[in-house]
């Protein structure tokens, strides 16, 4: 007996990212929507009888009514059945966005929601335990909790279908929902269940020795220190065991850049250059920290190129806690202020002298240096 599927998981449609821009927002959620899509001719491609989606289908048990329409709109073109898990973001409570008029009524057939722990046969020898979360926060391994009351299996292969940290990936070991590892990987050598989908963290994963404990992650990469996101597994199991197959959709990207240099105009033109090879800018989100010290005139330049790249790129994101603005004489040479607007530029001067960390004067100064410079 062998069967294949489709893993996946943390689809989290309906999120939303405090630096986008309401366009970029929109193509943000596109290829959300656009990754079921891919998902489903991934399965068909790979000649899969099934696809589990392991928790944390939707942002949460509140999103509008059109993120629900889109979604089963896209679902409606997986030619595979598709298991929903209800994750800690969407649990399967009172407010479930599984239990709304608007998903009820627009579900296609083929898209099924796990609401318990009862084993469903997807074919003759092939089952499916799904752990769907009932709330945001358990308060036991429910892993753990539904394995134990299996006993081991014989002429069928099982799907455990879950979602939760593990406890040897977990920075909080006092978390009582961990997802204990050795337990899971004792219902495996028993038989109890073959394969242990997850989901909840957002980087393709491998967890344990066994082989068969994996994290899917997202298929689109939502932040910065996901490692391995944009990725679906299709896993194929026999009675030998389990073989995965990694297969990266994700378009997005996050590049988060430490520290970046800028002391002179060259340094500039480094970052300049490095923007400019950046490929796919459109569904390229960067997170920049700038240290150093630059010149008012040069300071300007600097804004002027984040600027433009923030009208290209997803997102451009700074941090300059490290970063200072010092005045020389020659960023004032032909300004072309007089009267009023003279003396406010040496009081600015002035304040500066006084306080290098002050930003808002900084800013300000490098806004009538670059008014300066354009014809008005």
């Amino acid at each position: 007996m062998s069967f294949r599927f489709l893993h996946t998981g943390d689809w989290q449609l309906g999120m939303t990212r405090h630096f986008f821009s309401e366009g970029v927002q929109e193509r943000f959620a596109q290829s959300r929507f656009d990754a079921i899509r891919e998902l489903g001719r991934i399965a068909e491609e790979e000649e899969c009888q099934f696809m589990v989606v392991c928790g944390d289908v939707f942002e949460s048990n509140l999103v509008d009514r059109k993120t629900v329409l889109r979604a089963l709109e896209a679902l409606k073109h997986v030619p595979v059945p598709v298991y929903l898990l209800p994750g800690n973001h969407d649990p399967l409570n009172a407010a479930s966005v599984y239990r709304s008029t608007t998903f009820l009524e627009r579900k296609p057939a083929h898209v099924h929601v796990i609401e318990d722990t009862t084993p469903i046969c997807v074919d003759e020898g092939i089952e499916i335990i799904g752990i769907p979360w009932a709330s945001k926060r358990p308060l036991q391994d429910l892993v753990a909790l539904a394995t134990e009351q299996f006993e081991a299996v014989v002429d069928t292969l099982r799907v455990c279908v879950a979602h939760g940290m593990v406890d040897k990936l977990s920075p909080n070991p006092d978390n009582p929902a961990l997802i204990s590892l050795n337990a899971a990987e004792n219902a495996i050598s028993q038989n109890k269940i073959h394969y242990l989908a997850l989901g909840d963290r957002h980087s393709l994963t491998e967890v344990g020795d066994s082989g068969c404990v994996w994290y899917a992650g997202t298929p689109e990469p939502t932040d910065y220190k996901e490692v391995k996101p944009g990725f679906a597994l299709v896993a194929t199991i026999n009675e030998s065991g389990v073989t995965m197959k990694e297969v990266n959709i994700g378009r997005w990207k996050f590049i988060e850049r430490e520290q970046v240099d800028l002391n002179t105009k060259e340094d500039i033109e480094a970052l300049r250059d490095w923007f400019e090879n950046l490929e796919d800018k459109e569904r390229t989100v960067v997170k920049l920290r700038l240290v150093g010290a630059l010149s008012l005139s040069l300071h300007s330049e600097l804004e002027e190129l984040l600027f433009h790249f923030q009208e290209i790129l997803g997102a451009v994101e700074t941090r300059m806690n490290d970063f200072v603005v010092i005045p020389e004489d020659a960023d004032f040479m032909d300004i072309g202020f007089s009267g009023f607007a003279s003396r406010t530029v040496e009081r600015l001067r002035s304040n500066i002298e006084e306080s290098s960390s002050d930003t808002i004067t900084s800013d300000a100064l490098a806004l009538l240096v670059r008014l300066a410079g354009r014809e008005l």
